[in-house]
């Protein structure tokens, strides 16, 4: 095995800073560091284990460290964060003896501090190996309890009961703490999904097909995206309820679709894979995002029926003509509160404030794309977050401002069946506890002919 300069608590502990001070993406941080230490896919797995698990239990950590810090403002942040994790692995994992973790803590301590420092790190450790960590019955307030024990900020907590109720909370909140599994779609413009399933497991994957969506697959071990299968373009790396918006568009044949924010084009790729002849305008505001888009057309074979732009979709008039497109779709920026067992650092970084702002430029998305759709033409609007500011609200507010529009009723009919009963009308919710899947919001308009 190549001997790293690092050790895996040291690397985590490295992400843990630089997601809290940089604002850097979990995921994005995590794959980058695991090329450029070439950790073993055990180390890999581990260093995914506690820097993503000390994300996600952030709040109930520095419950269980707070009777142990006396002063925790004045600490710094590295210590704080070396003790977090150090306390994560203590109380959620079972294979690492409590003397190995605390021993690797007072290593680093002393790599990164000076005696003090280690010792006091030696310090609260012990205390807490001797003594255990405070109970959350302890904590009397219903709201502030669940907050605490799922970790999820208590303003959030408090917005999804009042939306949801608090059980229907509770359970997303809990699923929100666990790891997702990785699901692929499979190009059926080249191969089926049961031959693609037997070249995986002959690679040595564990996979299997989705219940969810019919050209979906399930892994449960090995990395998709360094298979053979997915070099030659056979399969993409996708969330199940992002694969439903390509269903809910029902693009076909030589359709002219525009996707307005499309990158990094796994949805726009996903339209282009049921077209013959048919094109998919595939726009994003930056131009760095949208040579992601072109390298998935090209890796998939896809160049012919992709034409990708950098552009700002609010402004989509000044170079689209009017009732140009049969669909389109607007997969709008948004919280990504529907994401975060892939991103768990979203929910300590987004406010109120952000979703209202959130909901009024999505406003502004539909408005500007909806002169494009042709009479009897569809308009889809998708999320990946769950609130109802951006979702229920936006979509209501459209069809009031729209009398051109109506709710597409048809939507249940192209939908994969297991996902039929969760429908409503024209819109779909869908929660990550549903599935296991994305959190993800879809609904349906279409274009009245007069």
């Amino acid at each position: 095995m190549k001997q790293t300069k690092k050790g895996v608590r040291e690397i985590a502990l490295d992400i843990l800073e630089s997601v809290e001070k940089n604002q850097s993406y979990s995921n994005l941080l995590l794959n980058n560091l695991i090329k450029k230490h070439q950790l073993s896919v055990v180390d890999s797995g581990l260093l995914t284990e506690i820097s993503y698990g000390t994300i996600q239990r952030k709040m109930t950590l520095d419950y269980y460290l707070s009777p142990y810090i006396k002063q925790p403002k004045k600490t710094q942040s590295w210590v704080i964060n070396l003790l977090r994790l150090s306390v994560y692995q203590m109380v959620y994992l079972d294979k690492v003896p409590d003397h190995a973790i605390i021993f690797e803590a007072v290593e680093i301590s002393k790599k990164r501090g000076h005696k003090g420092t280690s010792s006091m790190v030696n310090g609260v450790l012990r205390n807490i190996q001797r003594n255990g960590v405070p109970s959350l019955d302890d904590i009397k307030d219903d709201m502030e309890r669940l907050s605490i024990e799922v970790s999820h900020p208590i303003w959030l907590v408090k917005r999804w009961v009042e939306q949801f109720g608090y059980e229907k909370t509770k359970e997303m909140c809990e699923i929100n703490l666990t790891a997702p599994l990785q699901t692929g779609r499979v190009n059926l413009k080249k191969i089926s999904r049961s031959e693609l399933i037997s070249i995986l497991t002959e690679e040595g994957y564990d996979v299997e097909a989705s219940e969810v969506v019919p050209e979906a697959i399930v892994s449960y071990k090995g990395n998709l995206a360094h298979s053979e299968s997915y070099k030659l373009g056979y399969l993409s790396i996708q969330d199940e309820s992002s694969m439903l918006v390509a269903h809910a568009l029902g693009a076909n044949e030589n359709d002219a679709v525009l996707d307005c924010c499309a990158a990094p084009g796994g949805k726009t790729t996903h339209i282009a894979e049921g077209l013959t002849t048919g094109q998919v305008y595939a726009l994003d505001l930056h131009e760095h995002k949208v040579k992601l888009i072109k390298e998935q057309a090209e890796r998939l074979k896809l160049r012919n029926n992709i034409k990708t732009m950098a552009l700002d979709s609010r402004k989509v008039q000044e170079h689209f003509n009017k009732e140009g497109f049969d669909r389109v779709l607007i997969d709008a920026p948004c919280s990504g509160l529907g994401v975060m067992r892939r991103k768990p650092d979203v929910k300590y970084t987004k406010t109120k404030d952000d979703i209202m702002k959130l909901s009024s430029i999505q406003k502004q998305l539909l408005e500007s794309a909806a002169p494009l759709v042709k009479q009897g033409g569809r308009l889809v609007y998708s999320t990946c977050t769950v609130d109802k500011e951006e979702n229920e609200k936006v979509a209501a507010a459209f069809l009031e401002s729209h009398p051109d529009f109506e709710s597409d009723a048809t939507l249940s009919t192209r939908m994969p069946e297991s996902v039929q009963p969760f429908i409503e009308g024209h819109t779909l919710q869908v929660f990550p506890q549903y599935f296991s899947s994305d959190g993800f919001f879809i609904a349906s308009f279409r274009k009245k002919v007069l």
